[in-house]
């Protein structure tokens, strides 16, 4: 912006020009100086020489040409005089103010000068700042006694004048040519740019400024400018624009007012006028649409009824969607959670519990069906969330709703029970019904059981639709129930061909038989004193039961071998871990089981085989079982030693406790040893065959 200013354009124009016009005339006038001190140096340096010739001459007419050098050295002494001295043509110093250079050769280019040159006198300036010059001295008459009269020259005399005082001298003249040119340019700048601002610039910002004011609507005049004529005349000129301007702008108003006036008042009659002809035209429209609108009330009543009718149908059709909607979101819900699981128990409880939540019911259970015996057996009775009953088995008689459901082969809503005579009102599971529903559980055609609810959460009664939800989750239960019993079916095949094998193994030894029952026996009492999950309490149990099975792969005649074992038949002993994880590798389903059989006999200290697993890394079920397969060890008979007393064992485990066993699980080992009445009960009758134990 300030750039672009008038002022600073003119002014840097004009210091452009001055300048420029002050350097170019000082830059001559220094060439010019220069060129003069040049001229008189080389006419010094003419006459000096002449001068040294001279004398030169005169001394040797005399004879005296030992003076040759006495001369030399005596113009030498003049400070100005830096070199003084004779060459021949060939560039070699014959005479020299300085004797030391008498023989030597000129430098290679001032030799090249003087070979390279024809003039008489001729000079030049080197790099030292000295004037040097080179002038022959020509063959007269008078030298013909000493040289050939064919040469016209008998030798060059050469000098060397410093220009150190001269080149001082055009320095200071340099330095106070700068000097003054700038204090000139610095002063002419100044005037002018003071000149700017006094006679343009400030009249110019005046008018400019009353400009800016007349354009926000302020009508001023500037007083008149002074400074020069034509800004006098500029100033003029303004103040009678702005003046004729204030005038036309004051009369454009006068006349837009009076104009809208008159426009107002006239559209203001044209309106009048068509608003009476459209009010009558609207008087006339409003007496019939009276007409019409009678007619249209009496078909709106109509309609309103008819849309009252409908809005009703609708909001019952669409409290029914919803509710067929949610039913069926939660079927699919339950649907998902009862088929996540193969575990029958788990899947039992599950399908109880989801449906007591669904329907709101106080009370479920599902009964299964034992035709064979005409029983019915009651898995899981729940009810306020809580289990009642595990496992409960009932007759089959006329006045059970289950047998009425199982007997027709069809689902049964109670709505009242006092409705319903034939029915007993108290049930043999201990609690009173009021309303229920039960619905078969059929397998392709075959009914397997039933699934019931009784009593509403909020003491209504149950409904047509939650008998529908009921008879649809049953349907998906049974299927599940199936499902899962089929899968359970096929594991205890699994485990009852497995522990098959280990009955064989033990069968074949008399010292043996009955061990794996006993490991069981001893684990699943501490799992149960433990309050393990029954999932674990399972795992617990199958692999106590197989926890030898590894033993298939021993040599029997090392099982039964009475003498001293060596170190390779302990070695070869101890691979039946191993052996009992890889024979049970391809069964999927008992991956844990297999990893407490692999661990059975690590130590808790960590020193145990075959892999001497720290404890923290070893299954809490594989540590209960290796305390219980100790303890049926030392009590039984051996091959190589007779059994130890109970005491004994208990004694031996407690020493042992903290380093081979776990201590927490010694201490519940040892306590129900301790209860004798338990022992006496559970332990004692070692011939009985093994039972699987119930999970709740």
């Amino acid at each position: 912006m300030v750039f672009n200013s008038l002022k600073v354009k003119l002014v840097g124009l004009v210091a452009l020009i001055v300048i420029a016009v002050i350097s170019l005339a000082s830059w001559r006038h220094y060439h010019e100086q220069k060129a003069i001190i040049e001229l008189i140096t080389e006419k010094s340096s003419v006459l000096l020489i002449d001068s040294v010739v001279a004398n030169i001459q005169s001394a040797m007419k005399s004879g005296h040409t030992t003076a040759i050098d006495a001369i030399l050295h005596d113009v030498r002494k003049h400070d100005t005089v830096s070199t003084l001295r004779i060459v021949d043509d060939a560039g070699i110093i014959l005479h020299s103010a300085d004797k030391r250079d008498i023989g030597r050769q000129l430098p290679d280019d001032v030799r090249g000068r003087l070979l390279g040159n024809q003039k008489d006198h001729f000079y030049f300036s080197n790099h030292k700042n000295e004037f040097s010059s080179i002038t022959r001295i020509a063959n007269t008459p008078d030298c013909h006694g000493c040289h050939d009269a064919r040469k016209l020259f008998i030798a060059n005399i050469e000098t060397e004048i410093a220009l150190n005082d001269l080149t001082h001298y055009i320095d200071l003249e340099k330095k106070n040519a700068i000097i003054s040119s700038s204090v000139m340019i610095a002063l002419i700048i100044g005037a002018l740019f003071m000149f700017l601002v006094l006679y343009v610039d400030r009249p110019v910002r005046t008018l400019i400024a009353s400009m800016q004011r007349v354009k926000e609507g302020e009508f001023v005049t500037v007083a008149c400018v002074e400074s020069s004529f034509e800004m006098n005349t500029l100033s003029h000129n303004f103040n009678d624009m702005t003046t004729r301007l204030q005038e036309l702008m004051e009369t454009t108003v006068t006349n837009e007012r009076e104009l809208a006036r008159a426009e107002e008042a006239l559209k203001h009659h044209q309106d009048t006028h068509l608003m009476n002809l459209k009010l009558a035209e609207q008087l006339i429209e409003i007496e019939n649409l009276n007409i019409s609108l009678e007619e249209r009330i009496e078909e709106v009543e109509q309609a309103s009824l008819t849309i009252a009718n409908l809005a009703t149908e609708l909001k019952q059709k669409n409290a029914n969607l919803e509710n067929a909607i949610e039913r069926l979101s939660t079927i699919y819900t339950i649907g998902l959670a009862i088929n996540s699981t193969m575990d029958i128990d788990r899947l039992f409880n599950l399908i109880v519990r989801s449906t007591i939540s669904t329907l709101n019911a106080q009370i479920g259970y599902i009964i299964l069906y034992d035709k064979e015996r005409q029983t019915l057996n009651v898995t899981n009775l729940i009810g306020g969330g809580k289990l009642i009953s595990p496992r409960t088995s009932l007759p089959m008689k006329e006045t059970s709703v289950s047998a009425w459901v199982i007997n027709n082969g069809k689902p049964l809503l109670i709505e009242d029970i006092d409705q319903t005579p034939q029915f007993d009102r108290f049930s043999d599971l201990g609690y009173e019904r009021k309303t229920l529903i039960c619905t078969p559980l059929i397998i392709k055609d075959e009914i397997i059981g039933t699934i019931s609810v009784v009593n509403k959460g909020d003491d209504s009664r149950f409904s047509s639709e939650e008998l529908e939800m009921l008879t649809t989750i049953a349907a998906q239960a049974a299927i599940a129930i199936k499902n899962a019993t089929m899968y359970e079916e096929q594991q205890q095949t699994y485990l009852n061909t497995i522990q098959a094998l280990v009955s064989a193994i033990e069968a074949s030894d008399s010292y043996t038989r009955g061990h794996s029952e006993r490991v069981t026996r001893y684990s699943v009492e501490v799992g149960h004193r433990l309050q393990l999950p029954s999932d674990r309490l399972q795992i617990l149990e199958r692999a106590a039961i197989l926890h030898d099975i590894g033993k298939i792969g021993i040599d029997l005649s090392l099982l039964h071998k009475a003498g001293k074992l060596s170190a390779q038949d302990i070695h070869d002993l101890q691979q039946h871990p191993k052996i009992g994880m890889k024979i049970l590798e391809p069964i999927a389903f008992l991956k844990d089981v297999r990893t407490c059989i692999g661990q059975h006999h690590e130590r808790y200290d960590g020193l145990g085989y075959p892999q001497r697993i720290k404890y923290s890394d070893q299954l809490f079920e594989a540590r209960i079982i290796s305390v219980a397969d100790a303890f049926d060890a030392m009590t039984s008979d051996r091959p190589y030693r007779k059994a130890l007393a109970v005491d004994a064992a208990i004694a031996e485990l407690i020493e042992n406790s903290g380093t081979q066993f776990d201590p927490a699980i010694i201490e519940i080992f040892t306590a129900i040893f301790e209860e004798e009445s338990i022992f006496s009960a559970r332990f004692t009758d070692f011939s009985l065959p093994y039972q699987r134990v119930t999970r709740s």
